[in-house]
C-alpha cells in the first residue's frame, strides 16, 4: 500500500488575509468618513441657519414679527440639509441696544447651537448617543440709512 504524503500548501489564504484585513482597516476609516460627513453637514446647516436668520429678522416690520421670520428660517436651513426635527438652540440678540433691534445702526447678531450625533452608536451606550457639539454665529448690520422700526 502507497502511503501519500499530505502536503500542506498556503494556496488560497491570501485572499482570506485580504478580506480580514479589509475589514479590519477599511471599517473604522469608514466610520471616521461617516462621522465626519454627518459632523459637515451639521455645521454647514448651523451656518447656513445662523446666516437666514439673521437676514428673516432684518427683513421683518417689527420685532415680534421678526424672531418668528428667523425661527422659521433656521428651521428651514436644518430642513434643507435633512436634519429636520433635530434639536437646535437660536438665540437672536441686538447690538448696542438689546431692546431695540431695528433701529439705525444696530447689529442683529444669530446664534446656533446643535449637535451632531455620531453615527452607527446606539443609545445603549450610556443613556444617549455621544454627540459632538457645533455653534455658529452670524451677524447682520441693520444699516445707518434706514428708517427706525420698531
Amino acid at each position: 500500500m502507497r502511503r501519500r504524503r499530505l502536503r500542506r500548501t498556503d494556496d488560497g489564504t491570501a485572499i482570506v488575509e485580504f478580506v480580514w484585513l479589509a475589514v479590519l482597516l477599511l471599517m473604522p476609516l469608514l466610520y471616521l468618513m461617516l462621522a465626519a460627513f454627518d459632523t459637515q453637514r451639521a455645521a454647514y446647516a448651523a451656518s447656513a441657519a445662523a446666516r437666514s436668520a439673521t437676514r428673516a429678522f432684518v427683513a421683518a416690520p417689527d420685532q415680534a414679527t421678526g424672531y418668528r421670520q428667523a425661527q422659521v428660517a433656521a428651521d428651514l436651513a436644518f430642513a434643507d440639509q435633512g436634519l429636520a426635527g433635530d434639536g437646535f438652540r437660536l438665540t437672536i440678540t441686538c447690538a448696542p441696544d438689546p431692546a431695540a433691534c431695528l433701529v439705525p445702526g444696530s447689529v442683529v447678531i444669530a446664534q446656533i447651537r446643535t449637535g451632531a450625533r455620531l453615527p452607527l452608536l446606539p443609545s445603549a451606550f450610556g443613556g444617549s448617543a455621544p454627540t459632538i457639539t457645533i455653534s455658529a454665529e452670524h451677524r447682520s448690520p441693520y444699516g445707518t440709512f434706514r428708517e427706525a422700526r420698531e
